[in-house]
């Protein structure tokens, strides 16, 4: 039994304040495997004004000393990795080939995080000015619970680096990956106050953080609905702000594409993490004279999947992260179902023989238009929708017809005709071909999915503010 009844505050577990207490529940079973404790406004407060007192002497360290403790950082997720990936397994249904791969991207973002701390980073000249790169102050950061430790992972290694201290407020729905999280921040030994960490809700811990004049900058990855409130709130206290926030992305299948191998890619694109994603690729866009094709390959490709426990290897499709998640996601089918969408496989109800856990049979809508619900709104599950195009400007008009604009896919064999789809398409990313991961290049949205960049050099000086200091020769 998992218990997560602390906050990490100033360098040490301290009892929560707050009283609420929850219980955890294994999505694939359905069973009690833990409770937490969840913190309120008093340790919120407490959590801010630590890091406020660590930032000091915090920001004055040299750049050999925070890639010390960067590494330190790595070295102790690195020893808890099994641990990490168990309760992930647990907590939030991740198979557990997918929970081990975004666990070590965790670590790896420590070590990545290393690597920008050069000299030319934080220092440059123009004439008689020195422009350099100070951090910002003290960060809120704000995570969701569709891959936990990845989220907080990234946005800490990228806040040290710039020399803020953070407080920490990950999604109620992961409270205990982030107690094996809080186990590593203390093995790794930074200075008190540096990394605090507060479990609880958004409407407590969330709105103390973002209302606090002790706090500078925000780094909030969630809904857009929140993302606006937070960003209206933050205006107060003149934050800096960095939103990652919804998506609906397209996956564009060009009519000269191999389609069984296009399929196959839309499919990884749309159902990554079982569609809880925000990167996830709902919208598959079809020449009208291929359809057909396209149907029968997408029908075989979602039988093909594998369903199971997620301690098994091979199971790929996995169980929503709650229940309430669930009738979500149903509804949704439903709505589809009731604006005269055409379910091609799946729909409704829980898959045979997985009655117990928050399973969602993996569903492709076919005759879907672009201004029904289940084209225009983020589903966060594992269902695709379908739509057709007869060229290419009307693919790309499809595509940018979304309030969304965080990724995009592409898929055809002319390589120039796929990358001049992409560059027309408005999102902050978009991949042609392949999917892949770089967490070096920046990483972001356009419109109602937010604004910022994370990762890499950009996502460090999202942390930092421009100073310029003249002095005559």
């Amino acid at each position: 039994m998992y218990i997560a009844n602390q906050n990490f505050i100033g360098g040490q577990f301290v009892d929560s304040h707050g009283q609420e207490r929850v219980e955890v529940h294994n999505p694939a079973t359905g069973e009690v495997i833990g409770h937490a404790v969840l913190g309120n406004e008093v340790d919120a407060e407490l959590a801010i004004t630590a890091a406020h007192e660590a930032f000091p002497a915090w920001s004055q360290t040299s750049l050999e000393e925070r890639k010390e403790y960067l590494q330190r950082l790595a070295d102790a997720i690195d020893e808890r990795m099994d641990d990490l990936i168990a309760v992930t397994v647990a907590e939030y249904g991740a198979p557990v080939s997918f929970a081990g791969m975004f666990n070590q991207q965790a670590r790896d973002f420590m070590v990545l995080a290393k690597d920008l701390l050069k000299p030319e980073n934080f220092e440059e000249t123009n004439g008689d000015a020195t422009i350099t790169k100070v951090p910002v102050g003290v960060a809120g950061l704000l995570t969701p619970w569709n891959g936990s430790p990845w989220f907080i992972a990234g946005k800490t290694a990228s806040a040290l680096a710039a020399g803020c201290t953070v407080v920490i407020k990950p999604s109620q729905n992961s409270a205990l990956q982030t107690r094996v999280l809080m186990d590593c921040f203390e093995k790794a030994g930074l200075p008190a106050g540096v990394i605090n960490v507060v479990n609880g809700s958004g409407s407590t811990v969330g709105n103390t953080i973002t209302r606090s004049p002790l706090v500078q900058k925000i780094s909030f990855t969630g809904s857009t609905r929140i993302g606006q409130q937070l960003n209206r709130d933050a205006t107060e206290t003149m934050k800096r702000v960095t939103l990652e926030l919804g998506g609906k992305s397209a996956t564009v299948i060009l009519d000269d594409a191999d389609m069984t191998k296009a399929v196959q890619f839309a499919l990884t694109a749309g159902l990554l993490n079982t569609g809880q994603a925000c990167i996830a690729g709902t919208r598959i866009l079809v020449p009208e004279s291929r359809l057909e094709e396209a149907k029968a390959v997408l029908k075989a490709g979602v039988e093909a999947l594998t369903l199971g426990s997620p301690l098994d290897p091979t199971t790929t499709v996995q169980p929503m992260v709650s229940k309430s998640h669930y009738e979500r996601v149903q509804s949704y089918i439903r709505k589809g179902i009731e604006e005269g969408a055409e379910v091609l496989v799946g729909g409704e109800g829980k898959p045979e023989g997985f009655e117990a856990g928050n399973y969602v049979k993996p569903t492709v809508f076919v005759n879907v238009t672009n201004d029904m619900t289940i084209a225009q709104e983020e589903i966060f599950g594992p269902v695709l929708s379908v739509i057709t195009y007869r060229d290419d400007e009307e693919a790309v008009a499809i595509a940018n017809d979304s309030a969304y604009g965080l990724h995009g896919y592409v898929y055809g064999e002319d390589l120039d005709r796929a990358r001049g789809v992409a560059n027309r398409v408005q999102a902050g990313r978009v991949m042609i071909n392949q999917f892949f991961d770089d967490p070096t290049s920046p990483f972001g949205g356009f419109k109602m999915s937010g604004f910022g960049r994370e990762f890499g050099v950009w996502g460090m000086n999202a942390y930092l503010e421009t100073k310029t200091v003249f002095a005559a020769a």
